[in-house]
């Protein structure tokens, strides 16, 4: 099942409200996603626990109802 740009974007600013991202649906179906995210949060983190860190953001429609999600992190500065 789809998922729409605003169902990802209430996740991420109600979850993450100090990260600034972009999102883009990489063919236009809702289903594939590149998302870059940067946090202060981040900082000092392994990639792994920085992309855990999204996931966990972003559980209630992982594994369900997301086909597939690119994520690239990002520290400030």
């Amino acid at each position: 099942m789809p998922v729409s740009y605003d169902q990802i974007s209430e996740l991420l600013t109600k979850n993450m409200p100090d990260a600034k991202w972009e999102l883009i649906d990489m063919v236009g179906d809702n289903n594939h996603w590149s998302l870059t995210i940067t946090s202060e949060h981040f900082k000092g983190k392994p990639r792994v626990m920085q992309h855990k860190m999204v996931n966990e953001a972003l559980k209630t429609i992982l594994g369900g109802d997301l086909h597939a999600l690119k994520i690239t992190t990002k520290t400030e500065g």
